[in-house]
């Protein structure tokens, strides 16, 4: 099968690569780039293990195909933060939302982009954005927790955490 050119910016950093038309965006990342933070749960986009940010938008990077994403720009975990860690993985680990570590970078890339857009959402609204993410470890009330204490911290903020 013949390879296509695509660009991408990911995490900041321009890349050129050539992928064949049928490889998901998950597999670029974690085999072609070495990303290996967004991770692959159920590979049919149940779980959400694999959201990373697509122009700011949380998608599901096993379903999304490579070709699509010309162009664009794509935030992983580990765009997230830098350094120092980001205030919601801060809030992560001080309310107690991380167990396993497994869905953590999907349920953080999804708070990102609901804090982006609202910086202070209701709980109803917090649940509602994690809806497509799934926990099997804290259940839910820790990571919502998280969630909440880092938007209220940033309510007086234009435009979300950053």
């Amino acid at each position: 099968m013949n390879q296509l050119p695509i660009h991408l910016v990911v995490n900041k950093e321009d890349y050129h690569l050539f992928v064949k038309p049928n490889r998901v965006l998950l597999d670029v990342l974690r085999e072609d780039l070495e990303l290996t933070g967004t991770k692959e749960g159920c590979g049919l986009g149940k779980c959400g293990a694999c959201t990373v940010l697509l122009n700011g938008r949380p998608v599901h990077a096993c379903l999304t195909l490579a070709l699509q994403v010309d162009g664009c720009e794509i935030t992983t975990i580990e765009g997230i933060g830098g350094e120092k860690m980001h205030p919601l993985q801060e809030a992560f680990v001080d309310k107690g939302a991380i167990q396993c570590g497994f869905c953590t970078p999907g349920m953080i890339n999804t708070a990102k982009a609901l804090l982006d857009e609202n910086a202070n959402p209701s709980e109803e609204e917090i649940k509602q954005a994690i809806a497509g993410n799934l926990c099997r470890c804290t259940g839910y009330n820790k990571i919502v927790d998280a969630i909440h204490s880092c938007g209220c911290q940033s309510k007086k903020k234009k435009g979300g955490i950053k």
